[in-house]
């Protein structure tokens, strides 16, 4: 009874520190004089694009493939969806337009693009 009471506790440990360093996304957003916050009232998902190259969708990892795949599902059920993309700005501009690219694709017309304000 011993060992499996230890390997769901290290089981949990495992999970649970996966979790908290998973959800660390460090962007260095560009600057904008005139960025807006986003309502929040209204169905929304967010992509981040990190500058070493992964794409995450609401804090999850994706492929492109994924991405799709989630977003259509997301959409079809809130026609209304509002996308926001928040990249580093020093991601190359191809890595955008293959996030943007099937967002065109579904149909999704509520897009923004996260940015700071110049005195943040």
């Amino acid at each position: 009874m011993t060992p499996i009471i230890d390997t769901l506790l290290q089981l949990f440990m495992f999970l649970l520190l996966g979790a908290s360093f998973a959800a660390i996304i460090k962007l260095n957003l560009p600057e904008a004089k005139s960025a807006e916050a986003a309502e929040k009232d209204k169905p929304q998902v967010d992509i981040d694009i990190t500058r070493e190259g992964p794409v995450y969708l609401d804090g999850k990892l994706v492929t492109t493939k994924e991405l799709r795949e989630q977003i259509k599902i997301v959409h079809d059920n809130n026609p209304d969806l509002s996308v926001i993309v928040r990249s580093d700005k020093f991601v190359r501009f191809q890595e955008i337009v293959n996030v943007l690219d099937p967002l065109n694709e579904l149909g999704i017309t509520k897009l923004n693009i996260a940015a700071r304000t110049e005195t943040e």
